[in-house]
């Protein structure tokens, strides 16, 4: 449905112009260091959500240092 898709667009974006962006940045930039390092993620996954960092952020940094699983097709 169009309609449900640009109020949860608006909602989004005004989260995004609400939320303390240097934080929110530092937070991912934490998730991604830890990820790098081998360290305990869940720290770090949790304060990037305290500081309004989306789902898809979060995914977005642990695949910049993990990549992206495809499966292999054997036939």
């Amino acid at each position: 449905d169009p309609e449900i898709e640009a109020a949860q667009v608006a909602r989004l974006n005004a989260l995004r112009a609400k939320r303390d962006a240097a934080k929110s940045r530092a937070a991912l930039a934490e998730v991604e260091r830890r990820a790098a390092s081998g360290e305990n993620l869940m720290p770090a996954i949790l304060a990037a959500v305290e500081a309004y960092a989306t789902v898809g952020e979060i995914s977005d940094a642990l695949r910049r240092i993990f990549g992206e699983f495809h499966e292999s097709v054997v036939i």
